[in-house]
């Protein structure tokens, strides 16, 4: 093998698919034809011949010559005649067939000894239906489009989540559910979108790069930018230049875009990710109450169903969207009183009954989120509004309104078949208080908490310019989509991040 890693094998270390398709390649160009021509004149998608030539009886043929391509996913070769499946877009597929008589015995041999699975050809022939009732084209010449130098997947055999998620790019040919989930994800996008619009809410973009991360509890990617000679962080939240923009009077504002945050891996978690939060002048966490159930239930009916099955049971859309306190619905898990003034040896004790595991540096608050994560939330099968947690859970919410419930804040969690998808708060305006809290997170972060919000100063002083009451709300999108499809979120995103290859 090369020494160097960055050198490509040479011949003779290739393996042997490889080598012969780097030797057919080679031979197309050496006979002075072309392996990867600029296009292809290509007068008909396979969808379009589908769609006009569709009714043709079996055995019925015509004399309208098309031009096709596309990639060949089956091809069976016999001595007169050559049958292949070109494959584009979406899936749609269309058969091609070489005869002798048509094409002659050179174009008819070329093909024979040229042509593997993966390759792109284009055809010019009669749009026919064969003998045995596939629309075809019945080729007069063919041309290569693009030499594939490397075999496709085998068809028949189940990819591992790894090779698909690794090389996407070799799934989406392969196999028509990652097709599939491409489309679903980007109607259900546009379906948000225009529930959105039809709202009269505005679309803007905000910094990627922040010199101060905030917005949420995570733990940020740090980079640097070498023209100022300043550290910096990629966004863990799209909130407070959203609301910066409320505050200047855009009243109805909204972002969807990439997150990122360094912090753990699984089934519901990336590092990398996309989400939609939304600002509402004049709203509170019930307005953005309303408006996440009709955000879902668009994206619902995108998808042809308001009912639901997941890992956790079966989910009533259409059904009861239900409000559950936090801290009565940790008292009816653990069977006894449990509040906001609990004291954390009480909750250390719960813990350890229930078989929790807390972390010796959580205060009260933390220690019962943790609880309500472990006891509670995966039972909210039905659409759940997890609702006044403790302060510590959102730091820019604002206090409860309702005497009695002092210590928690307005803000809730939406759980849908056992999983959080989104979160909203009526958001906390008083300058004087935010500052406070921030202040309070600062301290966190300085005794080592790699979770806890930076003190932003410009937010602050955009406060103080007086920002109107609000309400916001984030939703990820990749959870959404995992809603529907029951899919992990590495199938959900496109290109989600893997680890280097050995």
């Amino acid at each position: 093998m090369s020494d160097t890693p960055n050198e490509p094998p040479v011949d003779d270390e290739l393996p042997e698919q490889m080598r012969i398709r780097r030797e057919k390649r080679d031979r197309i160009l050496a006979d002075g034809r072309q392996a990867y021509p600029v296009g292809a004149s290509r007068t008909h998608t396979l969808a379009q011949v589908n769609d006009t030539w569709g009714h043709l009886e079996t055995g019925e043929e015509t004399q309208d010559v098309v031009t096709v391509a596309g990639r060949v996913m089956f091809v069976r070769n016999t001595g007169k005649l050559a049958f292949a499946a070109l494959q584009e877009g979406v899936g749609t597929r269309l058969q091609i067939m070489l005869s002798l008589a048509e094409v002659g015995q050179e174009a008819l041999d070329a093909w024979k000894h040229e042509v593997d699975l993966g390759d792109h050809v284009a055809v010019t022939g009669r749009v026919i239906r064969s003998r045995r009732g596939e629309l075809s084209v019945m080729a007069t010449s063919w041309t290569m489009a693009s030499k594939a130098l490397r075999p496709l997947p085998v068809l028949h055999k189940e990819l591992s989540e790894e090779a698909r998620v690794r090389q996407r790019y070799a799934d989406l040919v392969v196999r028509q559910e990652a097709r599939d989930m491409v489309r679903l994800r980007a109607q259900i996008v546009r379906a948000i979108r225009e529930t959105l619009h039809a709202r009269e809410f505005i679309e803007i973009e905000t910094p990627v790069l922040q010199l101060i991360h905030g917005g949420a509890a995570a733990r940020p990617f740090q980079t640097h930018m070498n023209a100022f000679d300043q550290g910096m962080s990629l966004r863990i939240a799209l909130e407070l230049p959203l609301k910066k923009a409320v505050v200047g009077g855009v009243d109805r504002v909204y972002e969807m875009g990439r997150l990122f945050r360094n912090e753990g891996v699984d089934s519901t978690h990336s590092p990398e990710f996309t989400s939609l939060e939304v600002y509402e002048a004049w709203g509170d966490q019930f307005t953005m109450a309303e408006l996440i159930k009709s955000l879902i239930l668009a994206a619902a009916d995108v998808a042809g169903t308001r009912q639901v099955t997941t890992a956790a049971g079966d989910v009533d859309l259409d059904g009861q969207w239900q409000w559950l306190s936090f801290y009565p619905a940790l008292s009816a898990a653990v069977g006894e009183d449990v509040d906001v003034t609990t004291p954390i040896e009480r909750l250390r004790a719960i813990a350890r009954a229930k078989g929790v595991d807390l972390d010796p540096s959580w205060d009260a608050g933390k220690a019962a989120m943790e609880l309500v994560a472990e006891l509670v939330e995966p039972s909210c099968v039905q659409p759940t509004f997890i609702c006044d947690y403790p302060a510590i859970a959102q730091p820019l919410a604002r206090p409860h309104r309702e005497k009695g419930k002092e210590g928690l804040i307005e803000a809730w969690d939406l759980f849908i078949g056992g999983v959080e998808r989104g979160t909203a708060f009526s958001e906390l305006i008083d300058p004087v208080i935010q500052r406070e809290v921030l202040v309070d997170q600062s301290r966190r972060a300085a005794a080592g908490d790699d979770e806890a919000m930076q003190l932003d100063e410009d937010f602050l002083r955009a406060l103080e310019f007086g920002a109107p009451p609000m309400g916001g709300l984030g939703l990820g999108i990749d959870r959404l989509i995992m809603l529907f499809t029951g899919a992990g979120i590495r199938e959900t995103i496109l290109f989600p991040h893997t680890k280097p290859e050995a």
